[in-house]
Parts: structure tokens; C-alpha cells; sequence
């Protein structure tokens, strides 16, 4: 799949804004991995599919396959490595004939044990790990963990003489039913698929579903009522200290894929983490707003007060709006410290790096006059004199921003 760098001058004005499920479709269609199903409620007619923050991402005519015109954003993590997240165009060539094995669950050690019965008469595996940009059910490992399983079960495919490879699939967390695992395996090169999970016996899915039961068990046997119960209560009701990572910087900049990722690692690794966009506020918290002073102001106060209840529950709020100006980053801060760990992240990418990204065209359209109090170009920016991390991703990658931002929320949370 080739996608162009620049954004078409003419494109549909009709625009649909993808949720996350229908992300995953796009990815997966445009790369050959699957048929294109038409998301519920698309306008008649060419219409401009784009991501929440209105980044233009694929055009599609009345029940034709979408055209890509831009790149999906990326974020941190092994399961958004390009080396793993291939295409189904890419990856086909060189797996004719393999065996797929999906990956949708850490396996066994019954359902490792069965491997080479499933691979007997393939020359190749390919370990294909699904994964969706919709953070996993309580309890439930995420993408990035699950490609770190799938790199060990290559490494044991690998050690009886077959090649293996571990590719990542977009899979949306509520799959339709025309999307099945034997298709697109085909359309990724392989001759035949094996869902790993399918092969785990019944006894050995009971132990795996009881689990979550085996702590409270183990003390119902050690305590008699009611203690037993008040142990259980105070289980439920404990809290981490909760924190608000807010991050501010230039449209362009960088920091909304960077609080992706940061979201994405904190919220795998079960911190109850709730990403504020800029962008997808402004469809929803914000909506109706303009993007005069007060409209702004209002804006980035609001995203800090729902912020500040997430902190205040202990979990973690991820923010990142523009938030030009001090005085309304100066509200965000005193809401969030009144609730847990406050965390100011300046994201200083210079104006020129911005404006050369232009990912969605508007600095363009500023410099025309057609924006109107666009910050950086007609309004202007008050960079943070109280910043806790400065960040520059024309220096450093997403990667290590989202080390550095998690050290220094680390050593806050102590």
C-alpha cells in the first residue's frame, strides 16, 4: 500500500469521522488485508474519511473501495513497530503456503505443546497477532503484550527448523461477522489458519476463566466472615494516587501521538488511563466552542476539570489540547493538584517543523487568511515558563518522549 505524503487539494467536503473499530477496517482494507465494509451512517455519495482529529485519511465513492490519501498516525509501542505492522500486499509474497497461527490470547503451555502437531507439513509459520486501537477489557492482555508473546512463540517455531515471522494485524475489538480468521490469513499469504485458543481443552479453559475467582478463594479459606467480606470490600475500593499528564504545544507539534502512546503503555499495563484529545473534545465536550480567547480558554478549563475527576478516582488523565495560553494552563493546574500528581508537558517542536508536517493542510489554509486566530500564525502561542518536561520530537523519537514523560511521572507518583 503507497500512500501520498501531500493531502489532495479536492477532496470530498462530505467527511466521516472513523471511531476506533472502524480504524482498525480502514487499516486492514487499505492494505489488502480484508473486503471494505462501509461504516454505519456514511454519507451518499464521495466522502472523505478522517481519523478524530480530522486528519484526511482515505476517500470512498458510493460502494467503492476507499482510496488512501494520507498515513494513519503511529504511536509507541511494539505492536506499532513497522517492521511487525505490514501490510497484507507486503507480507503475501513471502508467505505462500505458510501456516498462520493467531495469536489472540497469551497460550498455554498445553496449546505451545500442540504447536508442532499444527505446523507438521509447513515450511513456515506466520504469527499473526491482532490488534485494536481500543484499549483491552479489565484483566485482558493488550496488543503490546501479546506481540511480545508472539516474538517468544516465534522463537520456539524457529528452534525446530522453520522460518517464522510475527506480523501485526489491525483487528477491531468488536470483529463483524463477514471479518474471519481463515480469510484473511489467505489474503496475508497463508494456506491454512489456527486461532491458538480454539485449541485449548475444556478443562484447561475452566482454570484459565477461574483465575480472577482464585484470590478471593484463597480468602474465604484463610478468613472467617465477616472479615472475609471486609478484606474483599477494601480489595474493590483501593485506589492508586491518581495523575494528570497534561501536554501543550503547537498544532503539528507532536503531541497528541506521543500522548497516544503514553495512553496506550499506561493504560496496558492497567493504569485506568483516560486520553483527552484536543481534537475529539472539541467533537464532543467542547462542541459548538469557537477558537476566540474565551472559546479556548473555556475549552482547555474544561478538559482540565473532567481530568481532574479521572485523577481525583485514581486514574490517569492524558490531556493534550494546544492550550495557548498560561492563565488557562494555570486553572488546569491548580483543578488537578487539588486532586492527585499534576505533570506539565511542554512539547517545544519549533513553528517551521510544525507548519512542514501540515498533516491536516490548516497552516496552509492560515497563512491564506481562510483560519482565522490560528495559533502560531494569527494567535499566539505563551510558551510554558513552568513546564515539568520539555520535550522536542524533531529531536527525540515518540518512543523516547514517552520514556521521558514516564520516568518524570514515575518520580512524581513515587
Amino acid at each position: 500500500m503507497t500512500t501520498p505524503d501531500a493531502v489532495p487539494a479536492d477532496l470530498p467536503t462530505a467527511t466521516h469521522v472513523l471511531a476506533p473499530d472502524e480504524l482498525d477496517l480502514l487499516e486492514l482494507a487499505l492494505g489488502g488485508g480484508a473486503a471494505w465494509t462501509p461504516p454505519a451512517g456514511l454519507p451518499a455519495g464521495p466522502v472523505t474519511l478522517t481519523d478524530a482529529e480530522n486528519t484526511p485519511l482515505a476517500v470512498v465513492g458510493d460502494g467503492a473501495a476507499p482510496h488512501a490519501v494520507k498515513p494513519f498516525a503511529r504511536a509507541a509501542g511494539p505492536h506499532w513497530d513497522p517492521a511487525l505492522r505490514r501490510t497484507a500486499e507486503d507480507v503475501r509474497p513471502g508467505a505462500a503456503g505458510s501456516l498462520a497461527v493467531v495469536v489472540a490470547e497469551p497460550p498455554t503451555r498445553s496449546e505451545l505443546a500442540a504447536l508442532p502437531g499444527l505446523a507438521a507439513g509447513a515450511d513456515a509459520v506466520l504469527v499473526l497477532v491482532p490488534a485494536s486501537r481500543r484499549s483491552p477489557a479489565a484483566g485482558h492482555v493488550g496488543a503490546p503484550g501479546l506481540v511480545r508473546v508472539a516474538h517468544d512463540l516465534a522463537e520456539r517455531v524457529r528452534a525446530t527448523g522453520r522460518a517464522a515471522d510475527v506480523v501485526v494485524v489491525p483487528w477491531p475489538a468488536t470483529a463483524p461477522d463477514a471479518l474471519r480468521w481463515p480469510e484473511v490469513a489467505a489474503r496475508y499469504g497463508a494456506a491454512r489458519a489456527e486461532v491458538l485458543a480454539d485449541h485449548r481443552s475444556p478443562a484447561e479453559r475452566a482454570r484459565v476463566d477461574r483465575l480472577g475467582a482464585l484470590w478471593s478463594d484463597e480468602v474465604g479459606a484463610l478468613y472467617a466472615e465477616p472479615a472475609a467480606g471486609e478484606l474483599a470490600r477494601a480489595a474493590r475500593t483501593a485506589r492508586r494516587r491518581g495523575a494528570v499528564v497534561f501536554f501543550t504545544g503547537l498544532s503539528g507539534s507532536g503531541k497528541s501521538t506521543v500522548a497516544r502512546a503514553l495512553a496506550a503503555e499506561l493504560d496496558d499495563e492497567g493504569l485506568h488511563t483516560t486520553l483527552l484529545d484536543g481534537d475529539e473534545v472539541r467533537h464532543h465536550l467542547s462542541k459548538g466552542l469557537g477558537f476566540d480567547k474565551a472559546s479556548r480558554e473555556l475549552n482547555v478549563e474544561r478538559i482540565g476539570y473532567v481530568a481532574s475527576l479521572v485523577s481525583s478516582h485514581g486514574g490517569v488523565a492524558v490531556a493534550a489540547p494546544i492550550a495557548p495560553f498560561a492563565s488557562g494552563r494555570a486553572r488546569v493546574r491548580a483543578l488537578a493538584e487539588a486532586a492527585g500528581t499534576f505533570l506539565l508537558v511542554h512539547v517545544s517542536t519549533p513553528l517551521e517543523v510544525c507548519e512542514a508536517r501540515d498533516r491536516k493542510g490548516l497552516y496552509a489554509r492560515a497563512r491564506r487568511g481562510e483560519i482565522p486566530e490560528f495559533t502560531g500564525i494569527s494567535s499566539p502561542y505563551e510558551e510554558p515558563t513552568d513546564a515539568d518536561l520539555v520535550l522536542d520530537t524533531s529531536r527525540v523519537d515518540v518512543a523516547d518522549a514517552v520514556a521521558r514523560v514516564r520516568a518524570a511521572l514515575a518520580e512524581r507518583l513515587g
